[in-house]
């Protein structure tokens, strides 16, 4: 399967299973006066949202290469990631003002059953988790792996809540609001967690040098090449899913240009045979003086 293909079916077990958790959330937090469980519900109905414009996104920037995108679509996939973090930047404002509404406003004790909820949902979101971010490992997509942080962040979120619904059961009236407080952490985290998925999007966006494994794979792969000298200059930018190549050789000073022509050649089908994650690879011949 294509990771292409590994991404959108990731993405839409992401959409599923989001939808269902929300809706789960939304019920047990109505009807047992748990406002941290419902301030979990509004994340992962956002997330459904984010999800669905990560499956975009991907879809998109799978799109071959036109005359007005010589380099392809994929560059869609960090500005999906940044409106990503807008979602959740905006539900981490709304649970906070939420929370400390309620903090200011009297309210009965959740109930029981609501910590048996999120314990099922905790251990779903880790493991929705752990799915999610070793396919977006798979296929090098950032924005699944943005949407595998969605997944990591609810099971913490529901932690708090947890936790909190937990203190204030044992500790009984007049701690009803450590349900809110709980919530209002959640909100925190939630920040906490913008900066990490929207930092390596903007690193990619801006062609930061992040890829020195895969500069390392092509470098001992070109050494392999008969006629081959040495390497020297490699520049990598990602876009989407694939990588494009900058890559300068070393020949002998001494052949043709045609046989330079054709170590080039030779070389270029040997990466993208072996790393097919490489959408183009230019190479610049340097003459050993």
């Amino acid at each position: 399967m294509s990771h292409e293909k590994t991404a959108i079916k990731t993405t839409y077990f992401s959409i599923i299973s989001n939808a269902s958790l929300a809706l789960i959330k939304w019920t047990a937090g109505y009807f047992g006066n748990s406002y941290a469980l419902i301030a979990d519900a509004i994340e992962s109905t956002t997330d459904i949202f984010s999800s669905t414009l990560v499956l975009i996104g991907i879809k998109y920037s799978s799109k071959p290469a036109d005359e007005n995108h010589p380099y392809g679509h994929g560059r869609i996939e960090p500005l999906v990631t940044f409106a990503v973090v807008g979602f959740l930047v905006i539900s981490a404002f709304i649970i906070a003002r939420q929370s400390i509404i309620n903090m200011q406003t009297p309210h009965e004790l959740p109930r029981t059953y609501t910590l048996f909820i999120l314990a099922g949902i905790i251990i779903w979101k880790e493991i929705s988790y752990r799915l999610v971010v070793k396919k977006s490992i798979e296929t090098k997509s950032s924005s699944l792996k943005a949407d595998a942080w969605h997944h990591r962040s609810d099971a913490i979120t529901s932690v708090a809540a947890f936790i909190g619904i937990t203190f204030a059961l044992i500790m009984g009236k007049g701690f009803e609001s450590a349900d809110d407080w709980a919530a209002l952490f959640a909100a925190g985290f939630i920040l906490y967690n913008c900066y990490l998925i929207f930092r390596p999007a903007l690193g990619e966006a801006m062609d930061e040098h992040t890829h020195g494994n895969v500069e390392d794979r092509i470098k001992e792969i070109s050494m392999d090449v008969s006629g081959v000298i040495a390497t020297e200059k490699c520049f990598i930018r990602k876009t989407g899913m694939k990588y494009h190549v900058d890559l300068h050789i070393v020949v002998d000073g001494d052949i043709s240009v045609r046989d330079g022509h054709f170590i080039s050649h030779i070389l270029k089908d040997k990466l993208q045979v072996e790393m097919p994650e490489l959408a183009n690879v230019l190479i610049h011949i340097e003459p050993n003086i």
